[in-house]
């Protein structure tokens, strides 16, 4: 709690007190939200001071592509379209389509969908939430670099069928560095799984064949080190997908140690224009949080924060709500510091 000065307030702080008139009637209730137009009018009775909340109670901004429930839904059914899948048998696989669409529509929906940041957290290496994960990524990185509306829609196809392939592995990929881990012949057999998911739906017709060129050239980098192929002419389509794909594996553990998001975002930016299109690599880092709401972070004074919200114009400055000093002292009082407007501050790692 915080006793301060009325006409420091900005509006939007919470009232940590009720705020009485003279004759004792309530104005204004604990917990109440100041807006302008309260302090315009507890300015006009004169008084000088309240009390409000401290920084446990800054309310975190956190901006997602998919809602949380909308994700849990999606995933669900994706999960089961492919278990109820055989390599002998397609046709249920035709559901993911209208999966995609759902996908694509519920980003749509959203307003100012191509302006904002989103938080995009590391998590467990789940397959059928990094096939959705990358399509909402290959979809609004698409979209920013304004391929048609019906091409989309077949990246969003191919991105959910992209791993079918490692459904027919019994190989171990989950948070394990692959190249190091794995034995030769396992090594060899895992960089097949874009082979096996095309040859399942090559001939298939109620499938494009940039969804189809998305499952088999999936891993495949512009300067030849990618497998099975090792092609360096690779479909555009393809390439969204590549970096969508490869920075969303870095973050969920998939043939890969888990990483957090903003070691992923440095390994994009230092293979862009080699491994991945410059131009697909600043679409996707152009809407990507490098320190998403809720990460607590070591700043370069050795002070602790909590990332509350974003900037748009920079990704990796954002609002910071100080939780302990640089002495490692809790804080008490409500601090807050936008990064973007105190330029001797840095972030040097993040905590949790």
């Amino acid at each position: 709690m915080i006793l301060c000065k009325v006409k420091n307030l900005k509006g939007g702080e919470i009232l940590a007190k009720t705020i009485m008139t003279p004759g004792f009637r309530i104005l204004l209730s604990e917990d109440t939200i100041l807006r302008p137009e309260y302090i315009k009018k507890i300015e006009e009775l004169g008084i000088t001071e309240v009390y409000i909340k401290g920084n446990e109670h800054i309310p975190m901004q956190e901006v997602v592509l998919i809602k949380s429930e909308v994700e849990t839904l999606l995933k669900n059914e994706v999960k089961s379209i492919l278990e109820k899948h055989t390599y002998s048998r397609t046709d249920e696989l035709m559901e993911l389509k209208k999966t995609a669409e759902n996908i694509i529509e519920n980003i749509l929906k959203e307003d100012g969908v191509i302006e904002k940041i989103y938080d995009i957290r590391e998590r467990n290496s789940d397959i059928y939430e990094h096939s959705i994960s990358t399509c909402s990524l290959a979809t609004l990185t698409a979209l920013k670099l304004k391929v048609k509306k019906e091409k989309v829609q077949d990246i969003g196809v191919g991105c959910l069928l992209h791993d079918l392939g490692l459904r027919y592995l019994t190989i171990k990929y989950e948070d394990q560095d692959i190249f190091s881990k794995l034995a030769k012949f396992e090594l060899a057999e895992y960089r097949k799984h874009p082979i096996y998911g095309y040859t399942v739906l090559k001939e298939e017709k109620w499938i494009s064949d940039i969804s189809k060129n998305i499952i088999l050239y999936h891993h495949e980098n512009i300067d030849g080190t990618g497998y099975p192929l090792k092609m360096r002419d690779i479909p555009f389509e393809s390439q969204i997908v590549n970096v969508c794909d490869t920075f969303d594996e870095k973050i969920c553990g998939i043939g890969c140690r888990r990483v957090k998001v903003y070691e992923a975002v440095e390994y994009l930016k230092s293979f862009k224009g080699k491994k991945f299109k410059t131009e697909i690599v600043d679409a996707l880092l152009e809407f990507t949080a490098v320190y998403p709401a809720g990460s607590y972070v070591l700043l370069s004074n050795n002070s602790v924060g909590k990332v509350i919200r974003q900037n748009k114009e920079f990704p990796n400055r954002p609002v910071i709500s100080i939780i302990k000093d640089e002495n490692g002292n809790e804080v008490k009082e409500e601090i807050t510091i936008d990064l973007v407007k105190i330029n001797y501050l840095f972030i040097e790692k993040v905590l949790a």
